[in-house]
């Protein structure tokens, strides 16, 4: 049921798991993106990968990562396989997106290899047929990830937030979702539409 004022919000309502995989450098953009789907009225449902969960980096310390979601969100992190794994039995999500996608995610899911909570919960939402969203983010994407990325954009289901190569010169396979195009990404994936041009060139 939507509150007052929401109306005009374009994620009013929405269940939205946030799944949070260990693509460090490309963490501190992800979280304005969910605070960005937060503003838009969603109700949002964080999960972190193992990586994510655990491993302190130069980008971000995991505690003041975990705050700062918590704050966001209001709800507490699904961190372990067991947590992930009732999101579909009890339909918690009307939609998950995965922000940033790594390419060992990537990977696995494409090849059905479920051993992180980031992949359980992606598995379990999806045997209730709803959308999953992708932002990739990885060095591979365009090597020996490229035949994992074209498996998934063959899959019922799954869409993609829009990437392009953001440094062609130097990391020639890398590819990054524009994360600012996180919002209107769901909102066509809950209409069963991927947001178009897939392809882009430099961010604006």
């Amino acid at each position: 049921m939507q509150k007052a004022g929401n109306d005009n919000k374009k994620l009013a309502g929405v269940k939205v798991g946030i799944i949070l995989t260990g693509s460090h450098c490309t963490i501190g953009e992800a979280v304005g993106q969910i605070e960005a789907v937060k503003n838009e009225g969603a109700v949002i449902y964080p999960v972190f990968s193992y990586t994510v969960d655990q491993v302190d980096n130069r980008f971000y310390q995991v505690k003041e990562l975990k705050k700062k979601i918590m704050s966001l969100t209001d709800k507490g992190i699904i961190n372990s396989i067991t947590a992930a794994e009732p999101i579909g039995p009890q339909k918690m999500l009307d939609v998950a997106a995965v922000v940033p996608a790594t390419g060992n995610t990537i990977a696995k899911l494409a090849n059905g290899i479920i051993d992180s909570p980031a992949l359980m919960a992606v598995k379990s939402h999806l045997r209730n047929q709803r959308p999953v969203v992708i932002a990739v983010s990885t060095n591979d994407a365009l090597s020996t990830n490229a035949k994992n990325i074209g498996i998934l954009l063959n899959m019922k289901n799954i869409y993609f937030v829009p990437f392009r190569q953001d440094d062609p010169f130097v990391k020639e396979s890398s590819l990054v979702a524009c994360m600012e195009k996180l919002v209107d990404s769901i909102v066509y994936a809950l209409q069963g539409k991927q947001l178009q041009p897939l392809l882009l060139g430099p961010c604006a």
